[in-house]
């Protein structure tokens, strides 16, 4: 008999609608959305008439109807809606950023990055220290894990022996969707953490595969240099409409530079400054073999199209621009970016109780990462330790 889980979401926008595809698309487990909680009455019911899912006035009004609750709200509202689940004994899934440091009132730059690293540091051992007293399953929503790209290379690495030397990655488009995202106290930062924590979650991962692989232990990040910038709150930056520019206080442009413990390296870069849809892709040069992992755009379609018009009701890749002209629409874009994945792997999780690929070990590893990263910016890139967390108060 099929085993059948009911999925609560928290939140009702871009995220929780990905989630949504991927959990139609979940096969061997009966997922079924169950309900939904979000703040805005008419988003909560626009979601709900959308999903099938009950509309719920509150996250406690939906605790006694799901078994695993989604948290797809701001990223400054995650571990309290997080505990209340785990504390409730539903298997929780959150999505990226993990947690955070979301500073005093006023936004997080008026506060010193140690104290926002031991901020960030402290909510996710929080999470994860409840998730493992409770038994119950937690898994960190990082697609970037999951895409068939970064799974093909992880085959590779573990069946050849691979030792990986060098990784380089980036995630980049013209300016998030999220009317929050560019204000420290709800977002919890700017690039960095919103958009370069998908390359160096994979970068993260890779790693963890190789040392358990070849040394029966996961590497993990031991320093990290990091610069981060604020190019379109330049003086001179003119502005041509194109890119988002309405950040409050913080960055558009990072750049980080991780040490794993086995002394290799990776860089990873995050803007807000790319046009022509977003740019997602991962290299990783090994000692034995180069892989170049592409997540968007990818050229399995390319179209022509000369009058924008045409396309009216064509969805042809995210954050694209323009539908005018030579372009690769995405023909399965959730899937190509790890969406489907990630939910399957989690339902599986929720099910037989073992550990996602994407667990508390990446999601502590890269709040630390990304913190520490912030540090190393108000010292203009001095290398800083990354402070990880010992195995045992991670895994099972």
């Amino acid at each position: 008999m099929m085993a059948s889980l009911r999925i609560g979401v928290v939140g009702s926008r871009f995220a929780a609608h990905l989630h949504l595809a991927a959990y139609r698309r979940a096969y061997g487990v009966d997922a079924r959305l169950a309900g939904v909680t979000s703040p805005t009455p008419e988003r909560r019911e626009a979601f709900a008439s959308a999903s099938g899912a009950t509309p719920y006035r509150s996250l406690a009004a939906m605790l006694p109807h799901v078994d695993v609750v989604d948290v797809c709200a701001p990223p400054a509202q995650h571990e309290a809606v997080a505990l209340e689940a785990i504390e409730a004994g539903k298997h929780v899934v959150v999505e990226k950023p993990f947690t955070g440091a979301f500073g005093p009132p006023g936004g997080g730059p008026g506060a010193g990055k140690e104290a926002l690293l031991e901020e960030a540091l402290g909510s996710a051992h929080r999470i994860v220290r409840a998730a493992r007293r409770r038994g119950v399953v937690l898994a960190y929503a990082e697609n970037w894990i999951y895409a068939p790209a970064v799974q093909k290379e992880r085959e590779i690495v573990e069946k050849t022996g691979a030792q990986i030397l060098w990784m380089l990655g980036g995630e980049s488009h013209s300016g998030s969707h999220s009317p929050v995202y560019g204000i420290w106290r709800h977002a919890g930062g700017g690039s960095l953490v919103g958009k370069g924590c998908h390359p160096l979650s994979a970068c993260l991962y890779l790693k963890q595969v190789e040392g358990r692989a070849r040394l029966g232990r996961p590497i993990r990040p031991a320093t990290v240099s990091c610069r981060v910038h604020e190019i379109t709150r330049l003086p001179g930056f003119q502005d041509r409409g194109f890119l988002r520019t309405d950040y409050e206080d913080v960055e558009d442009y990072s750049q980080l530079h991780v040490t794993f413990d086995d002394g290799t390296v990776a860089d990873v870069y995050a803007t807000e400054l790319v046009l022509g849809g977003v740019h997602n892709w991962l290299e990783v040069f090994a000692n034995n073999h180069r892989t170049t992992c592409r997540l968007n755009p990818v050229n399995l379609l390319d179209t022509y199209n000369p009058a924008a018009a045409q396309f009216t009701d064509v969805y042809v890749v995210e954050k694209i621009g323009t539908k005018e002209g030579w372009s690769h629409p995405a023909a399965d874009e959730e899937w190509q970016q790890g969406f489907y994945g990630e939910i399957q792997d989690f339902l599986e999780c929720c099910v037989s109780g073992r550990a996602p690929q994407s667990g508390a070990t990446i999601a502590h590893d890269t709040v630390g990462t990304l913190y520490a990263g912030y540090v190393s910016a108000e010292r203009a890139g001095a290398a800083v330790p990354v402070p990880v967390a010992p195995l045992a108060d991670l895994e099972a």
